[in-house]
This record gives structure tokens, sequence and C-alpha cells, in this order.
């Protein structure tokens, strides 16, 4: 089954939010159109506009309001792709070409840039500055993440707290103020609002956890991208810090990644090869298995409502999520 299953009641719904952002990023010069139109079409799950309707499907729910907050989030999640993939200097996104691979950094930067300022436009129809507030929170958290990613790269020495800070930033934090935006804009009492932002950020720290071992168990053509090229990318995720438990890995590591424009496809599988084998990839899925747990129960109390059960299928679908 398909993580959409899980929500699809909610196909109108994200259809009206779809026809809304390919309008908000429409522009007049026509190669930032034609840039943040190719992005939008590259698809993806809208996984953070689902969030931002189910919490608002359990208070007073406006549709007008809700897809306002939708676009605006999915913009600025849309923005730092765009600007990660210079940072990367990747060539693909989702198996599809990226803004920065056709057009060059610069236009690619500035179309990132135009897409964050279109999501800042749009949500200044909302009169509610709690809404506002955790937004400008959120994105500031969000810059201070890519700094410390990219002040991390090829950094062997980093700790579990430094990887499940970065990942929080990285990916939970926006799925988390999805849930709470949501929640604010239905009117929710504010102890239902901080518990569905917890939901979002167990939830998404699960989910990235569980894209960090994909890259590692998955094939190049599931994932849209060379198998093991965050490590590649000098990001130290998950499973390479609980393999690097292992001293004879971690030497062979250090030593594969002395000269990292150097490295060999050989050396780069049987560095996959090796954490596949060394117990980390199940280790990994514990962790991330807590995280689900804690996202159940904290929401447990809420209501009987199908949002309540659809949130508790996306959950459980993330933890069997295995491509």
């Amino acid at each position: 089954m398909k993580l959409a299953k899980t929500y699809s009641y909610l196909k109108n719904d994200l259809i009206t939010i779809e026809k809304a952002l390919n309008k908000t990023i429409q522009a007049e010069h026509t190669v930032l159109s034609k840039a943040s139109t190719e992005l939008l079409k590259a698809g993806g799950k809208r996984i953070r506009p689902v969030f931002v309707l189910l919490s608002g499907k359990f208070g007073d729910f406006n549709m007008e309001e809700i897809k306002t907050i939708a676009v605006s989030l999915e913009l600025i999640h849309m923005a730092t792709l765009v600007h990660d993939d210079v940072i990367d200097d990747a060539s693909l996104r989702r198996g599809k070409p990226t803004i920065k691979h056709h057009y060059g950094n610069r236009v690619a930067m500035y179309t990132g840039d135009y897409i964050l300022a279109r999501a800042l436009e749009s949500i200044t129809t909302i009169e509610k500055p709690a809404i506002h507030y955790s937004l400008s929170q959120a994105i500031v958290e969000v810059c201070i993440g890519e700094i410390e990613q990219m002040k991390d790269k090829y950094n062997w020495n980093q700790n579990l707290r430094h990887y499940l800070r970065r990942i929080k930033r990285k990916t939970a934090l926006l799925i988390a103020i999805s849930c709470k935006l949501g929640a604010i804009s239905a009117g929710l009492p504010e102890k239902q609002v901080k518990k569905l932002y917890k939901y979002g950020y167990y939830i998404g720290m699960s989910y990235q956890i569980i894209d960090d071992i994909l890259d590692f168990t998955s094939s190049s053509k599931v994932l849209g991208k060379p198998a093991g090229n965050d490590l590649k990318q000098g990001n130290v995720t998950l499973p390479v810090l609980i393999a690097k438990e292992d001293p004879s890995f971690s030497n062979f590591l250090s030593t594969v990644f002395k000269y990292p424009e150097q490295i060999k496809e050989g050396e780069m599988e049987e560095i996959i090869n090796r954490i596949n084998a060394s117990g980390a990839i199940e280790r990994s899925y514990e962790i991330s298995d807590r995280y689900l747990l804690k996202a159940l129960n904290v929401i447990k109390d809420f209501p009987d409502h199908k949002a309540k059960r659809t949130l508790e299928g996306i959950a459980r679908y993330i933890g069997k999520r295995r491509s």
C-alpha cells in the first residue's frame, strides 16, 4: 500500500492546494516561472500540506486559510531543496535534473529565493500573529540547520546528539510546524496544538532516519540518485554513526574519505555492504520505531476522528517503509 492511500479522501483538498501552488509560483520573468514550474511538476509527496489538512480537521476547518498555510509551507520546503541542490552540487532530484543542473548555481539560488518570497507573500493574508511567529522561527531554525550540516560535512567525530539535532532542523521541524499551524488555524486548545506539534516532530524524525537508512539499502532507481550519495557528499547519517562503533570500519571509512573527490565506485559499494552487514540498519530502524511509538502515544487521547485514524495510519505506514 502506498502512503497516499492512507489519506486518499483528502484528494480534492490536495488538488485545490496543488492548483494554488501552481498559481502562486507564476512569475513575469520567463526563467523564474519556468524553473519554478519545472520543480513543482517534478512531484513530491506533499506531506506537509497533508499534515496541515489533517490537523485542521480537528477543529474549525477553514479551507481558504488551511490552503494558504499549506501552500506557504510547501513552497518553503521547495526553496530549501533548490538551495540544497546547489550546496550538494546535485544534478538529480527525484530522478529528474535539478534546477541547478538546468540553469546553473546563480539562477538556482535566485529561484529558491523567489519561491521563499512567494511563500511569505502568500501567508500575509492570514491575520494571526501566532502563525507568522511560528513560521518565522521555523525558517530561522532551518537556516541554522543548513549551516550546521555544511559545517559537519566529512566530520567523522560527530555524535548521535549532533545527528538528531540536525535532522530535526532538516526535516522534522517543518512537519511539526505543519501540524501546529493547521491546529492554530482550526482554533484548537493550546494543549492539543502542542501535542500535534510533538506528533509532527516524532514523525519527521522517524521519516528522516528511514530516508537515511534507504540511502544504503535501496537501489539508485528507487532513490532517484546514486545509492550512498548522502555519505559521498559528506553527510554522516545514523547508520554510519552506528557502523563506526566498529574500529575497523571507522578506520576504513577514514582511509577511503581521505580524498573524497577520488573515491572509486567499488569503494562506495564496499562501504555500503559493510554498513548493511554491521547491524547498523536494524539498530537504526529500532530508533525510528521509538519515535513512531511516541507519535502514536502523544495523540492517543484525541477524540476518535477520521483525522486521528489517518495520523495513526501514516505513523504505521512509515514504520513499515522499506523503499
